[in-house]
């Protein structure tokens, strides 16, 4: 662990999965605050951190971690190189392609060579806990996770996609929750949350968003 990272939080209950991640990126800073925000949450356990492509594929056999988050550019063996490396050894591994760049060409060439994901290094740490758990459960995950949208950076979950575009079509609460068969306290709870991951403090500002990202019709 690195210097500075509280205590990792207290055991999940019994039986409860607790998923082993490899953080690989040659930024301290950002491997910092990555175990920092993985560190508050009771299922997730940091069991290695490497800061070189090389070292992540070593660190990954020696610790078979469920997911490794690994950074794109690196000085000795590129994300997409190590990607590749990480599925042929461990084809079951999931992979959380970190990046600065959101260039469509860099995620497209990510998720060909095999990633799961593809995160924006804009996204708030805090969420990367909810990303983790959505890419272990690929039903519930959105894999091209920055479509030019500031601040979505991959946090929206399907079914917070599915809300947004809903609210984008000017949909009131109530009227989504009967159409996700949801309840309306649930609905709230998703709206608060997109406008989170989104950086934006009302519905129209979060219809913009979504236009502009092209997740609605006539986007």
């Amino acid at each position: 662990m690195l210097a500075g990272v509280p205590p990792a939080a207290p055991p999940v209950a019994a039986g409860s999965r607790v998923l082993r991640v490899v953080l690989v990126d040659d930024h301290p800073l950002i491997l910092a605050a990555l175990e920092r925000a993985l560190a508050r949450a009771s299922d997730l356990a940091v069991v290695g951190v490497a800061q070189s492509g090389r070292e992540g594929l070593a660190v990954a056999e020696r610790t078979d971690p469920d997911v490794v988050v690994l950074d794109l550019r690196m000085p000795d063996l590129s994300g997409l190189e190590c990607v590749a490396e990480l599925k042929r050894r461990r084809p079951g591994v999931r992979v959380v392609m970190l990046s600065a760049v959101a260039d469509p060409a860099a995620i497209r060439a990510a998720l060909e060579a095999g990633a799961d994901a593809y995160v924006v290094k804009s996204v708030n740490p805090i969420d990367m806990p909810s990303v983790i758990r959505q890419v272990v459960d690929r039903d519930a995950f959105t894999r091209v996770v920055d479509d030019g949208v500031p601040g979505v950076a991959g946090a929206l979950s399907e079914r917070e996609l599915a809300v947004l575009r809903a609210l984008a079509a000017g949909d009131s609460n109530a009227a989504i929750a009967l159409k996700l068969w949801v309840s309306e306290q649930t609905v709230k709870f998703h709206v608060r949350n997109i406008f989170r991951k989104l950086g934006v403090s009302s519905r129209t500002e979060a219809a913009r968003r979504a236009h502009e990202a092209g997740v609605v019709a006539g986007g």
